[in-house]
C-alpha cells in the first residue's frame, strides 16, 4: 500500500524505493505551477527556471493549451492509425505551414522522432540516392545529445550515456561540433545525411560558430546528403526564433521537433521537412499506435496557433538579451563563461567557487529551480512567460548562491 504521509522526505523515500534510480533530482517534490512558477508539497513556491529542459516554453498550464486538451478529452482519445480523426491532418498542416515544410511525421517523444529520422534518412539514401544496402552513414558531432535509445547512445561519447549497453548501431561517423572542414572530410559516397543540434543543450548549451551551418547547408547541397536538424531543445521560440537554426538564415531537409510542441501536458514529437523525402516512407514501413493521436494533435494545434502570432518568440530574443547582459556580468564573480540565445543559456561555473549541484542546491534554498549538467554547467532555460522582473529575482539569487 501506497504510502499515507504528505511531506518532502515521504515522497523522496517512496520515490527511490520503487523507481529506477535513471535521475538525480533535487530534493523538491513538485504539487502545484502556474505560469512561471512551481509550489510543493509543503507548499514553498519556486520560480521554474528550467522548465521541463524546453518542454514548458509556454509555462505551466497554459489557459490555451488546457482548454484544447480538456475539450478534446470530452470527445475522443485515441483511434490509432488504423483509423482517420478529425485532429490529424489538420495538426499535420498547420504545423508544416508554421515550419514552412512540406510533410509532417507525427511521433511522441524526442528520441522517437530522431530514430524516426534515422530511418528515413537511410531508406531514402538506398531508394533514392543509391547508396549500396547497408552502408549508409551518417555524420554526427562529438559532445552530442539526441535521446537514449540504443541506436542514438551507439553516436553518443557521453559515457553515463553510452558504456555497457552495447553492442551498438554501425553506421555512424563523429566529428567536432562546428567544425565545417572536419565535415567536409567526412562527407563520401555513402554519406546518407549530416545529423546535428542547431544548439548542443545537454552539453552545455552550446552555440556553434558565426556561418557554420550555412558551410554545412552548402555541402549537403553540392553532396546530395541531408542536413537534419535536431531543434528539439532549441526550436519552437526558444532561442528567439522558430527555430535556432533561422539566425543562420539556413533550411534543414528534416527537423526533428519535440518537448515543447506538447506544450508540457503530453508527449509530442515530428519530423517535419522535404516530402519526397519522408514520402519514402510507404503503409507498414513505420509507426506509432499514439503518434498522432487526437489529443496529441489538439495540444499540438494549440501550441502552434501560440507560436503563430510571433509573440513568444519576441519575448524570447527581448528577454533574452537582458538575461545574457545580466549572466555576462557575472563573469570573473564565481562564473567563467556563459553561452546562448534568447532565454536559452549555459552558465560555466568557476571550478574555483562550488560546482553546479552546489549551485543549484543554493538557488532552491532561495526559491528558484534549476540544475547542472556536466557538473559545472547550469543550463539556464525560464518559460518564455517569465517576465523580467523574474529573471532579475532569480539572477540575484544566483548571485547570492555564488556568494554563499
Amino acid at each position: 500500500m501506497a504510502s499515507t504521509e504528505h511531506d518532502t522526505a515521504s515522497f523522496i523515500k517512496l520515490d527511490e524505493a520503487w523507481g529506477a534510480h535513471n535521475y538525480h533530482p533535487l530534493p523538491v517534490v513538485i504539487a502545484e505551477a502556474e505560469g512561471a512558477w512551481v509550489t510543493d508539497v509543503d507548499g514553498n513556491r519556486y520560480l521554474d527556471f528550467l522548465s521541463g529542459y524546453s518542454a514548458l516554453n509556454f509555462g505551466h498550464r497554459h489557459p490555451a493549451l488546457i482548454a484544447a486538451a480538456h475539450e478534446q478529452l470530452d470527445r475522443l482519445t485515441l483511434t490509432s492509425r488504423a483509423f482517420h480523426n478529425d485532429q490529424f491532418g489538420a495538426f499535420c498542416q498547420e504545423l508544416a505551414e508554421l515550419t514552412g515544410t512540406e510533410m509532417v511525421l507525427t511521433m511522441n517523444t524526442g528520441a522517437e522522432a530522431v530514430e524516426s529520422a534515422i530511418k528515413v534518412a537511410r531508406k531514402w539514401a538506398y531508394e533514392v540516392k543509391g547508396v549500396a544496402f547497408d552502408s549508409a552513414e551518417i555524420i554526427v558531432a562529438a559532445g552530442n545529445f539526441h535521446g537514449r535509445t540504443t541506436t542514438i547512445v551507439s553516436f553518443s561519447d557521453d559515457p553515463a550515456a553510452h558504456d555497457n549497453y552495447g553492442p551498438f548501431t554501425p553506421g555512424f561517423i563523429t566529428v567536432p561540433y562546428g567544425d565545417a572542414q572536419a565535415i567536409r572530410d567526412a562527407i563520401g559516397p555513402n554519406t546518407a545525411a549530416v545529423l546535428m543540434e542547431s544548439i548542443q543543450g545537454e552539453s552545455g548549451v552550446i552555440v556553434p560558430p558565426d556561418g557554420f551551418f550555412a558551410e554545412v547547408r552548402k555541402m549537403c547541397t553540392d553532396n546530395n546528403v541531408l542536413l537534419v536538424a535536431d531543434e528539439i531543445q532549441s526550436g519552437l521560440a526558444r532561442t528567439g526564433k522558430l527555430f535556432a537554426l533561422d539566425h543562420d538564415n539556413v533550411r534543414a531537409d528534416l527537423y526533428t521537433l519535440g518537448k515543447a510542441l506538447g506544450g508540457g501536458i503530453i508527449p509530442v514529437s515530428a519530423v517535419v521537412g522535404r516530402a519526397d523525402v519522408l514520402g519514402v516512407l510507404k503503409p507498414g514501413q513505420h509507426g506509432s499506435t499514439f503518434g498522432g493521436y487526437p489529443v496529441a494533435c489538439a495540444v499540438g494545434r494549440a501550441v502552434v496557433e501560440l507560436l503563430r502570432t510571433g509573440e513568444f518568440q519576441e519575448r524570447s530574443e527581448e528577454l533574452g538579451k537582458h538575461l545574457h547582459s545580466r549572466l555576462e556580468d557575472l563573469i570573473g564573480h564565481g562564473v567563467s563563461a556563459v553561452r546562448g540565445r534568447g532565454l536559452w543559456a549555459g552558465v560555466d561555473i568557476d571550478p574555483a567557487a562550488k560546482t553546479g549541484r552546489e549551485v543549484s542546491m543554493a538557488l532552491r534554498d532561495r526559491g528558484v529551480l534549476c540544475k547542472e549538467t556536466h557538473e559545472r554547467t547550469l543550463r539556464i532555460a525560464p518559460p518564455l512567460v517569465i517576465t523580467r522582473e523574474e529573471i532579475d529575482h532569480a539572477i540575484d539569487s544566483l548571485v547570492e548562491s555564488l556568494e554563499a
